[in-house]
Parts: C-alpha cells; sequence; structure tokens
C-alpha cells in the first residue's frame, strides 16, 4: 500500500504544543488509526521505519513527540550513552500526568482525523510500551500493542517514580497484546509474571507473547535485531488491529 510519511502537526496539549508526526495510506480511507509511542530517543529512523510499516497495513498512525516540554520540535535523540542518558532523564522528570494529558490529547486529535474511521489504537515499545498500556485505559482506544514495556513492574515511570499502572489494570475496557523477549533485562521473569498475574486479578481482555529475543528486538538498528521476530511481531500486530480497528467492538481473548 502506499503511503505518506512526510505530515506533522503540532497539536495542543495541557502542557503545551506537541508534535506528532503522521504516516497514512495515501488512498482517501477512513481508516482504523494507530498512536505510536516511541522508545526513549522520539522519532528515530527505526520508529519511522515501524511506523511506515504499520501504515501500509492500512492504517493512520500518528507518533507523538513524548518529550515536547523539555526538547525542541524535532529533536531526536541518538542511540549512544548521552542519548540513552538523556532519554532516561527526562522519563523520571515528566509526570506521568503528563504523559497522560498528552495521550488523551493525541487520541482525541487522530480519532477526528478525516482520514480515520474513528477507532483508534494504540502501539509501543519499551517506554512506549508502557504509554500505549496506559493509553488503553482511555474508552476511546479499543486495543493497545505493547512490545517490551518498561516500568509497569516496577512502578517507577516518571517524576518521583511511582506510577499507578499496576493498580490500574481494571481501568482497561479494549484489548491488549503483550510482547516480551525472554533475554530482556529490564523486565524479568518475575516482573513478567506479576503482570499477567494482575492482568488476570483484574480480568483484561488480553494476549500474551513470551519469545527468545532481546529487548528492543524490533528496532532494526544494532545487535538486538531479530528481523524473523519483527515479520512474527508484526503479522501479530496485524491480526489484532485488524479484528478491533474495523468499526466493531473488540473480541474477549485469553
Amino acid at each position: 500500500m502506499i503511503i505518506r510519511t512526510d505530515e506533522t502537526a503540532d497539536i495542543d496539549t495541557p502542557t503545551g504544543p506537541m508534535r506528532v508526526h503522521l504516516f497514512r495510506p495515501a488512498g482517501e480511507g477512513p481508516f482504523g488509526a494507530v498512536v505510536l509511542y516511541s522508545e526513549i530517543y522520539q522519532v528515530t529512523g527505526p520508529i519511522r521505519r515501524l511506523a511506515a510499516m504499520i501504515a501500509g497495513q492500512g492504517h493512520v498512525v500518528a507518533v507523538p513527540e513524548v518529550y515536547h516540554e523539555y526538547e525542541a520540535p524535532g529533536t531526536i535523540l541518538a542511540y549512544d550513552k548521552p542519548g540513552t542518558d538523556r532519554g532516561n532523564t527526562l522519563k523520571f522528570t515528566k509526570p506521568v500526568a503528563g504523559f497522560d494529558t498528552d495521550s488523551v490529547a493525541v487520541v482525541d486529535w487522530l480519532a477526528a482525523h478525516p482520514a480515520c474511521n474513528g477507532a483508534v489504537g494504540t502501539f509501543g515499545v519499551c517506554l512506549g510500551g508502557h504509554l500505549a498500556f496506559r493509553a488503553a485505559m482511555n474508552p476511546k482506544v479499543r486495543a493497545a500493542a505493547c512490545f517490551y514495556a518498561t516500568d509497569i513492574h516496577t512502578g517507577t515511570l516518571g517524576a518521583g517514580r511511582s506510577d499507578d499502572t499496576l493498580a490500574r489494570f481494571g481501568d482497561i475496557p479494549g484489548e491488549v497484546m503483550m510482547v516480551w523477549g525472554r533475554q530482556d533485562p529490564h523486565v524479568p521473569f518475575a516482573g513478567r509474571q506479576l503482570i499477567r498475574e494482575r492482568l488476570e486479578e483484574a480480568g483484561t481482555q488480553y494476549t500474551w507473547h513470551e519469545v527468545n529475543g532481546q529487548h528492543a528486538f524490533l528496532r532494526d538498528e544494532g545487535p538486538r535485531y531479530d528481523a524473523a521476530l519483527f515479520l512474527d511481531a508484526m503479522m501479530a500486530t496485524r491480526t489484532l488491529f485488524a479484528r478491533t480497528l474495523c468499526g466493531g467492538p473488540a473480541r474477549t481473548t485469553s
């Protein structure tokens, strides 16, 4: 599917304007929409290619700059130690409330976009996996694909390192897909087990995948990239969004 990858918009949030990068099919649509949450590095080359992949499956994809209060529009942090340090610093500087109000703003903006059919899902990697999960607490979000989501099991997202995500699993009305790498040191077995137990206790609609992969195995730069797992992940994502973003209600899965 031919797509457009050249559009941006600066949307209003309670903490100031936030730049959003838009990827969408060139046809008229309307299409289901996806908010794609990046890693701590913002909208890098691998994130843009990931967004293009999802847009090519027939979705309007919006990628917000999650650190818009702290960095100039268009800022990309490098995949090196200074970039990692800066990204991690901001992850623990920005209040959780700021991440949440950003989410509401971009979901509302995307749902109202002329190319969108009104159905919105979320997708995220690393920090973005956690943000995609929290965004799914919004009743407007039908499904969330969360890849190696950091800090959920420790409850340490945001300023003060004290988020309430674990306590709010029951606030998710739609469906979530959780994907983990068994060789990911950021979310060890005990952390994954805790998250799955909480999903069961809350009665959340979810699917669960654990693969033999490293943290950031979707990122198509660096030694941890796994092309085979990337393709499997995209097929699972395509299935999830095809089922949930076509105008009907989400289907219960286990």
